[in-house]
């Protein structure tokens, strides 16, 4: 599993007007090559009397999908720029559909690579990017007389809660940086005086928003 990778926040659309012509922008995060067809097949379906519904998505932990399609617009002018837009802000796990109903100007091959990066581009920023860091759910077994101290600091720390339960003693969930883990502990340690029960727990990834 990778340390870290971004990828899109979620679903986002955005639409740009370019010599009359509108280029609707949808992005999603998918997982698979399979959720990024059925997305595509969702927007083609909304938008059956569009001039065109150009396509690319970048999958897997090594970009081992990568597909662009240009959907009738000369060839290498709609795919591959907005492929690119996603390679180039360093994403993974994105598909993205650009909807465009032709104005009546035509933009040439040049002004087609551009419009489309751009309606991508802008359909980023709709959407969000977030960072997705791997991390360990430390748990954290403490009397109920050490949770005020402890959810204090932690809350003043650089590691996040996840949860608490509450029952005949408190059990803390904490995200902890699989590179600060020995530093968590002792810090634990140290802040409850060796009262603390400290357990590994699985790893999950953390989302930040980047934009």
């Amino acid at each position: 599993m990778l340390q870290k990778y971004y990828t899109v926040k979620g679903y986002g659309e955005n639409e740009i007007i370019i010599e009359k012509s509108r280029f609707i922008c949808y992005i999603n995060r998918a997982t698979t090559e399979e959720e990024a067809v059925q997305f595509i097949q969702k927007i083609k379906k909304k938008h059956w009397d569009a001039t065109h519904n150009c396509s690319a998505y970048i999958i897997g932990e090594h970009d081992q999908i990568q597909k662009a399609n240009d959907d009738g617009e000369p060839s290498g002018t709609a795919g591959i720029p907005m492929l690119e837009v996603l390679k180039k802000k360093g994403l993974k796990d994105t598909v993205a559909v650009v909807t465009r109903y032709f104005g009546g100007i035509k933009l040439g091959a040049g002004g087609l690579v551009r419009a489309y990066g751009k309606a991508v581009s802008e359909g980023l920023k709709a959407a969000g990017i977030v960072e997705r860091r791997l991390a360990r759910v430390m748990h954290v077994t403490i009397d109920y007389t050490w949770l005020g101290k402890v959810e204090n600091e932690l809350r003043s720390s650089i590691y996040m809660i996840r949860d608490i339960h509450y029952s005949e003693n408190v059990k803390l969930e904490i995200f902890v940086d699989e590179t600060k883990k020995q530093t968590f502990i002792e810090w634990m340690t140290e802040l409850t005086n060796g009262r603390a029960e400290i357990a590994e727990g699985e790893t999950e990834y953390l989302e930040t928003d980047v934009s």
